[in-house]
């Protein structure tokens, strides 16, 4: 699948996009954690991701084509 990051999520990860096997939100969530470490997992904690143009933080979330690691944001 393709995974996109977003300001903080792109900083961590040092790139805008890359492609990786994940099932599920959860699932990517530890591949990420693992791959990138303590920034990553930062993020992870605050952050969201869009599955199928659905904002989910839901670790049991069905993972298809493309998921987008959304940090958080702050405003209003």
């Amino acid at each position: 699948m393709l995974v996109r990051y977003f300001a903080a999520a792109a900083e961590a990860a040092g790139r805008e996009e890359e492609l990786l096997e994940a099932a599920s939100v959860g699932e990517l969530k530890a591949l990420l954690a693992e791959r990138y470490g303590a920034p990553m997992q930062r993020v992870l904690a605050a952050g969201s991701f869009l599955v199928s143009g659905v904002v989910s933080r839901d670790d049991s979330t069905a993972i298809e084509a493309r998921v987008d690691v959304l940090p958080p944001f702050a405003g209003g």
